[in-house]
Order: C-alpha cells, then structure tokens, then sequence
C-alpha cells in the first residue's frame, strides 16, 4: 500500500481568487508555469494545485475537455450509492443464507 501524502482543504474563495489572479496577471509572464510559480505563493499553495484549479475552472466553463465539478460530484455519489448498496446486498445474502440453513435444520412434520 502506498503511502498517501496529506492535501490540505483550500476554502473555495481562496481557489477563485487564484484562479482570478491568474486570468488577470497570465500576460505579465512568459508561461503558464511561470505564472503559477510566481501567483502560488501569495496564494499560500503549491504552483500545482493552482494548476489544477485553473484548469478545472477551464472544464466549468466549458473551454477545456474533460468532466465539469458537477459531473465529478455525481459520479462521487453515485459510486458511493454503489458501495452501500452492494454491502447491503451482501447483508441479505448472508441472511438468507443463514435463514435457508435454518429451515433445512427444523425437523420435517407432515
């Protein structure tokens, strides 16, 4: 198993306000990287997670391929509604199972 690093929770004013700055200062740099190295910092994030936020602000908006933030939080439920109900499906196999092995115990009567 790998070992997870830790991603802080950024507020989601902070990431439109990244995503703000960018859009407003991009022409002052010679890349987008140079951007976000320079942007990032007075940010308090890291150039990649301002990368990443300008970049699903793109899918939002519908100028760049890929799912929206509302698809990804359907998706998300309904994997989540997926789990839980294949757990709930395993409860009621493993009771009929038990309930099934109880019946064949009880003695037969005419």
């Amino acid at each position: 198993m790998t070992k997870r690093r830790f991603t802080p929770a950024y507020p989601a004013e902070l990431r439109e306000r990244g995503v703000r700055l960018f859009r407003e200062n991009r022409a002052d740099y010679s890349s987008d990287t140079a951007a976000y190295r320079a942007i990032a910092p007075k940010l308090g994030c890291s150039p990649d997670s301002l990368r990443v936020w300008c970049q699903q602000a793109e899918r939002d908006a519908g100028q760049r391929a890929g799912l929206t933030s509302a698809e990804k939080d359907r998706i998300k439920e309904l994997e989540r509604e997926n789990r839980e109900l294949r757990t709930a499906n395993e409860i009621l196999k493993k009771a009929s199972a038990y309930f099934a092995a109880a019946e064949l115990d009880r003695p037969f009567k005419r």
